[in-house]
């Protein structure tokens, strides 16, 4: 059984979805969960019911693409835990839908700037924190499938999901030496509110498309994301940085 034993772990898009099950499972690990998310009333009614569950939790509301929040996101976790170990860089918006003869630019701006420039912030102020304290710390980086194939009219998102993978394998070569280490997970389909309306935006049929997504022909759940996160935060993936773990049921092999 992975055990965190107290480590604090922000969560960066954890009101619902993969962010979500993943704080619950850190959570029931025995971690100190810190649940960031713009949607301040779905991350505070997330991380109550945490707390009713046994498990510490606190919130904070973050827009990730804004540095004076993801700084004060960092400074919260310390005031309220008194250190920083870990974190899950998740928060991520809906893809876009256009091709790029057709794209709409203010959404490709909004897009990368939580997808990718987010994740580059929330880099910035965690590993400072984690090289302040002098004792390394794991962080997770959410990609995608996108950040590995591309797919049809998603040239935000793809770029983005590709960025974030380079921006994680750049960290880890930088920050190795202080025993900062930094992965990525790129889910593939994933039952979550943001597929579940991507499905809709689409007009995909929900049983069929599973099939073309993955050899098992079904769509993960959240929690099966959430246990590859809590792998790579905890100590028994201490040999693992710069690495991108594909939850995906296969789909990158096909």
């Amino acid at each position: 059984m992975v055990e965190l034993n107290g480590k604090v772990v922000i969560i960066t898009g954890a009101a619902m979805g993969m962010g979500a099950a993943t704080a619950e499972l850190m959570a029931k690990a025995g971690g100190k969960v810190v649940i960031a998310d713009y949607n301040e009333e779905a991350g505070r009614k997330q991380t109550q019911k945490i707390v009713d569950a046994g498990g510490e939790a606190a919130f904070v509301k973050a827009d990730v693409s804004k540095e004076e929040d993801v700084e004060r996101m960092v400074q919260f976790a310390v005031d309220t835990y008194g250190r920083l170990d870990g974190a899950v860089n998740n928060a991520a918006v809906t893809p876009d839908d256009k091709p790029l003869a057709d794209m709409d630019v203010e959404y490709y701006d909004r897009l990368l700037s939580v997808d990718l420039k987010g994740v580059a912030l929330c880099l910035k102020y965690e590993i400072r924190q984690m090289m302040k304290q002098g004792e390394g710390g794991s962080i997770v980086n959410t990609s995608s499938v996108s950040g590995i194939r591309p797919q049809p009219a998603n040239p935000a998102y793809v770029a983005a999901k590709h960025g974030v993978i380079g921006l994680s394998k750049q960290a880890a070569f930088d920050y190795s030496p202080h025993g900062i280490r930094v992965n990525t997970v790129a889910p593939g389909a994933i039952d979550t509110p943001m597929l579940q309306a991507a499905l809709v935006q689409f007009g995909l049929d929900p049983v069929e498309y599973p099939k073309q997504l993955s050899m098992l022909g079904r769509f993960a759940q959240p929690e099966e994301v959430g246990e590859a996160n809590l792998w790579l935060i905890s100590d028994l993936s201490s040999y693992v940085t710069g690495a991108t773990i594909c939850v995906d049921g296969g789909y990158t092999a096909m």
